[in-house]
C-alpha cells in the first residue's frame, strides 16, 4: 500500500471502534504503518478486552497494510511509554500521534458524581497528556541529535468542547481543555519539528448514538453523513507531510463539511485608562455584548 502517508509511523489511540478504527484503516491504506491502540473498554470506560485492538490490527494486515496492536492504558505514564516504545521497537520511528481514546458518562451537572467527573477528565485529559509527552520526549531527542522530525500531534476535541453540551459537563470541560492543550503544544513544539492540531468530529460512534440517536440514524439511501469514515481523510491529511505548515488549529468535520474554528480571538473592548467603578460597568458590558457576536448555543439548549 502507498499513498499520502507512505512510510510514516502512526499511533491511533482508541482505534478499536468507530472513528479511531476509521482513522487506522485509512492511514494503512495511505501507506502508513499503524499502531492500533485500544484498551477495549465499554462505552462508559468499564472493563477491558485486548482482542479489540488485536482484531483491528489483524484486519489491517489482511488488507495488505502494516499494523501492530497495543492494549496499553494511555492514561498512565507507564502505559504511554510502552505504547510509544511499541512503535519504535517495530519500525524504529514515530511520526504521528492521534489522540482519540475517550468515553462519556453523561449526567446533568447537579447530579454528577466526583467519580464520574474524575473518570471522564482522566481518560480525555490524561489520555492526551501521557502519550503526547512520551512522544514529544522522543521527538525532542531526535531534534537535539540533528535529526529534526516532521511530526504531528492530532488531538480530539468536540462540539461539546467548543460550545458546551447539556448533560455533558465533564465531557465538555475535558474537550475544552484539549483545545487549550493543543494551542500550547503548537506554540512550544514547532522548534522540534512537531505540529499540533485538534479536530472536533461529528460522526456515528458508541458515544453519539446513545446521546443523539435521531441525528446519528443511518439513512435508508444516499450519502451517510454521519459515517465515521467521512472524518478520516482530514485526520490522515493532517498526519501527512503536506500539513507541516498547519499548526495550532481546530477543525470541525462532519460528512463532507470541514470548518476551521475562529473561536479564540478577542472581540469588542472598552478601555477607560483607569480603574472602573462597579456602578459604571452596566452600560459598558451592555455595549460590549451588543457589539460582539452572539455565542453559539450549547448542544441541547
Amino acid at each position: 500500500m502507498s499513498g499520502i502517508c507512505d512510510g510514516r509511523v502512526v499511533i491511533v489511540t482508541g482505534a478499536g471502534r468507530g472513528l479511531g478504527r476509521a482513522y487506522a484503516e485509512l492511514f494503512a491504506r495511505e501507506g502508513a504503518r499503524v499502531v492500533v491502540n485500544d484498551l477495549g473498554t465499554s462505552g462508559d470506560g468499564r472493563g477491558a478486552e485486548s482482542r479489540v485492538a488485536d482484531e483491528v490490527a489483524a484486519s489491517l494486515r489482511e488488507a495488505g497494510g502494516q499494523a501492530i496492536a497495543s492494549s496499553d492504558d494511555v492514561t498512565t505514564s507507564d502505559g504511554a511509554g510502552r505504547l510509544i516504545g511499541a512503535a519504535l521497537d517495530a519500525w524504529g520511528r514515530l511520526d504521528v500521534l492521534v489522540n482519540n481514546a475517550g468515553f462519556v458518562r453523561d449526567r446533568m451537572f447537579v447530579s454528577a458524581t466526583e467519580e464520574e467527573w474524575d473518570a471522564v477528565l482522566r481518560v480525555h485529559l490524561r489520555g492526551h497528556f501521557c502519550p503526547a509527552q512520551r512522544a514529544v520526549a522522543h521527538w525532542r531527542d531526535r531534534a537535539k541529535a540533528g535529526d529534526k522530525p516532521d511530526a504531528r500531534i492530532i488531538n480530539t476535541t468536540s462540539g461539546a468542547g467548543l460550545f458546551g453540551s447539556v448533560g455533558q459537563s465533564a465531557y465538555s470541560t475535558a474537550k475544552a481543555g484539549i483545545i487549550g492543550l493543543t494551542l500550547v503544544q503548537a506554540a512550544e513544539l514547532g522548534r522540534y519539528g512537531v505540529t499540533a492540531n485538534a479536530i472536533a468530529p461529528a460522526a456515528r460512534t458508541r458515544m453519539t448514538e446513545a446521546v443523539f440517536a435521531d441525528m446519528m440514524k443511518r439513512p435508508d439511501e444516499g450519502f451517510d453523513r454521519m459515517a465515521p469514515e467521512n472524518v478520516a481523510p482530514l485526520v490522515v491529511w493532517l498526519g501527512s507531510a503536506e500539513s507541516r505548515a498547519v499548526t495550532g488549529r481546530v477543525f470541525e468535520a462532519e460528512g463532507g463539511l470541514i470548518t476551521l474554528g475562529e473561536g479564540h480571538k478577542r472581540g469588542a473592548r472598552r478601555d477607560k485608562g483607569a480603574r472602573w467603578e462597579p456602578s459604571e460597568l452596566g452600560p459598558v458590558v451592555s455595549e460590549l455584548v451588543e457589539a460582539t457576536a452572539t455565542p453559539t448555543k450549547a448542544y441541547g439548549a
